[in-house]
Parts: structure tokens; C-alpha cells; sequence
């Protein structure tokens, strides 16, 4: 982004809501200081800079792909919207987001862990505390929904719907399968 597309934000509304400290801009709106090459959230505490000096930017990105740096006292990191304001769940979200994408089709707990930057243990015990449940048990309601999906919009035969939705073989496929739905896949095709 510009400097051009910052002056697209209607410049009044942000000057009145950072004068205002309006918390209802926190996150929706990011205030770059010319003269410092620093941007804060609307909320800051600082001493108003002159308005000459300020432009405005719709994410901390573009801010700081035009060259600001984050403020270290309002912490731009932390603004509505952003990961750290959902603290863990975000976590949890994307964990859930990879699983059905089928991260727990070729890997293990540990492996979906890795690229979530965390420990099996907790990633597990975020599951516990947002989900009442486990990544496995996750990843396995995943698999058994894409098999369902398959078995109601397809021809395909049970042993590809099984490959298909995740599973590594049809007897697993057909157990998990039993268990939650108390029947044989095949007996939900029709």
C-alpha cells in the first residue's frame, strides 16, 4: 500500500477518532507517524503527533509495508482482530482449519503440532480446554464427515470413499464409521 492508498481511509473520520482515542477504530484502523517511521493503534496513549505527520492504514500490514515499525507501548500486535486477541483459540482455530485440510490423514498429533509451532501435549490440552476433546478424535470426525459427504454425492465405491476421506485402510474406515453412526457405511447409501 501507498502512501496514496492510506488517503483513501476518510482522513477526517480518523483524525476525529484518534484525537477521540475512539476504541471503536482499535484494530479497524492504523495510525503511521511520518517523523517517527512508527505506527500505533487508535488507542495509543502517546502524545498526539501533528497531522501533517500521520497517515492512516487499514492493517498493521500495509503499515508496515510501507516502512512504519510497530509501536512498542500500544502494542499493535495485540488490536482487535489480530491472533493475539483471540490468545489460544487461535491456535485451536487454525489446528482445526489443517485437520480438515487432512494434516492428521499422513501425520501424526505430533506432526500437526510442529507446524503449529507448539508441543503434542499442548496442543492437546488446548483441544481439551476450547473443544472438550482431542486432535485425534478431531481429525477423525473430519474423516468421517468427508466420507459422509462422498457417500451421499457419489458413486464411488466404499473402499475409494474410505482413500479418499482420509482413512488408511477400509477396516479402520468401517469401524470409525460404525461407531459413530451405529451402522455399515454402505448401509447409508440410497
Amino acid at each position: 500500500m501507498t502512501d496514496a492508498d492510506a488517503l483513501a481511509l476518510d482522513f477526517e473520520a480518523c483524525e476525529r477518532a484518534r484525537y477521540a482515542r475512539d476504541p471503536a477504530f482499535d484494530g479497524v484502523i492504523f495510525i503511521a507517524v511520518t517523523s517517527t517511521r512508527i505506527y500505533c493503534r487508535p488507542v495509543c496513549p502517546v502524545r498526539q503527533p501533528l497531522s501533517r505527520n500521520v497517515r492512516y492504514y487499514p492493517s498493521a500490514a500495509a503499515a508496515e509495508d510501507a516502512g512504519f515499525r510497530p509501536c512498542l507501548r500500544c502494542r499493535p500486535e495485540t488490536a482487535p482482530h489480530s491472533p493475539a486477541w483471540t490468545g489460544t483459540r487461535a491456535t485451536v482455530t487454525r489446528a482445526l482449519r489443517l485437520i480438515d485440510e487432512g494434516a492428521l490423514d499422513h501425520g501424526g498429533v505430533d506432526d500437526l503440532a510442529d507446524r503449529l509451532g507448539i508441543g503434542a501435549r499442548q496442543l492437546a490440552r488446548l483441544f481439551r480446554k476450547h473443544l472438550d476433546t482431542t486432535p485425534a478424535a478431531a481429525g477423525r470426525t473430519a474423516r468421517i464427515q468427508r466420507a459422509k459427504r462422498l457417500i451421499d454425492q457419489t458413486d464411488l465405491p466404499m473402499t475409494e470413499i474410505a482413500y479418499r476421506s482420509g482413512f488408511r485402510s477400509l477396516r479402520t474406515f468401517n469401524a470409525a464409521f460404525r461407531q459413530t453412526y451405529r451402522r455399515a457405511p454402505s448401509s447409508l447409501r440410497g
